[in-house]
């Protein structure tokens, strides 16, 4: 890893732009509400622009989460700034890299107790088949590499990890949803505990995404499938749930409800579609989408194809709801663009 370079903000920097404009696809949608029925939003166009430009190349914007100062940290496939923090009002507060040519995956986790408690990152490189642990500022605590001894995989080259899940135990599993889709289970001391899942164990190629661990299970974005699977710590399959239409790349729990980004309506056939945010109920009820028509259900109760509106979203890849309730989704391939900030009305 090349040495961090963690940048403190300074007074003067709140007088720019840190970020490429916002691109909002067609003319200017600043005052168009997003979303239905008790879930609204409005985009924040300018909620960066009081930073300054410290060369931040976002390049794709992976993933993204929010720390307990309420900071933002998301990570971009750019080798200069692999990792970008900024306060929630867009004031840069720092970048280091970790010279990961595809930086993906992002997870947040709290460890440790009283003066020994600290927020660590997990990030996971899609390209050369790493995973890490690091302090918020750059240090590599940990690194996990492909599962050798598994006898799974001929070659490191094989080895794609695209997320981590997190247990409240402090064990979580890597999925490898670039690779050849197994499901590693690490525990609390980080060795493996197991592996399940690939083509045997009924995970479908282009799959295992992102996801979160919920209520006892993982609840993992299925992609291309069109669908979120529920499994459990062995690997079983408990339930699906089918979003045609979509194209879920992560999925994240707030409250009662489930914040899904879509990469695309019609990905990988269509690759120029343009994605949405879907938000589902704690039954898994599609109940609002953002940037999308509003959810509809047959008479069969199967919900019927989504699309998008293409308003706002190009390919949303990741999101985080803020404690304040907005929302700011991380978007790949998308001209390099910031993420977007959206806030509730």
């Amino acid at each position: 890893m090349k040495r961090r370079t963690f940048l403190a903000t300074t007074t003067a920097a709140a007088t720019a732009s840190l970020f490429p404009a916002i691109i909002v696809r067609g003319e200017d949608k600043q005052n168009l509400t997003l979303g239905q029925g008790g879930f609204k939003y409005r985009v924040v166009p300018d909620w960066y622009g009081q930073s300054v430009s410290q060369g931040v190349i976002i390049k794709n914007c992976h993933g993204i989460v929010q720390t307990k100062d309420e900071h933002l940290v998301f990570t971009t496939d750019h080798v200069k700034n692999n990792v970008v923090i900024c306060d929630k009002g867009g004031k840069l507060a720092g970048k280091w890299t970790l010279d990961f040519p595809g930086c993906h995956g992002l997870t947040i986790q709290t460890e440790g107790e009283g003066k020994d408690q600290r927020e660590v990152l997990y990030i996971t490189d899609i390209r050369i088949g790493k995973v890490v642990k690091t302090t918020l500022d750059g240090e590599v605590l940990e690194r996990w590499g492909w599962p050798e001894d598994s006898g799974k995989y001929d070659d490191a080259k094989q080895y794609r990890p695209s997320w981590t899940l997190h247990k409240p135990d402090g064990e979580f599993f890597i999925l490898d949803g670039y690779g050849k889709d197994y499901i590693q289970h690490i525990d609390a001391r980080g060795d493996q505990k197991g592996l399940f899942g690939g083509k045997e164990g009924g995970i479908t190629h282009w799959g295992p995404h992102g996801g979160v661990y919920d209520n006892e299970g993982l609840l993992i974005a299925m992609s291309d499938q069109q669908y979120l699977m529920k499994l459990d710590d062995e690997g079983s399959e408990k339930f699906r749930v089918q979003l045609p239409g979509g194209n879920p790349r992560q999925v994240q729990r707030a409250g009662d409800h489930y914040f899904v980004a879509h990469l695309a309506d019609n990905w990988p056939k269509d690759r120029a579609s343009p994605g949405y945010v879907s938000i589902l109920d704690k039954g898994f009820k599609v109940v609002a989408n953002l940037d999308s028509k509003a959810p509809q259900y047959g008479d069969d109760g199967k919900l019927q194809k989504m699309s998008a509106l293409g308003s706002v979203f190009t390919h949303p890849h990741d999101l985080c709801v803020a404690r304040d309730g907005s929302v700011y989704v991380a978007q790949f391939l998308s001209g390099g663009s910031c993420p977007i900030k959206l806030e509730r009305v």
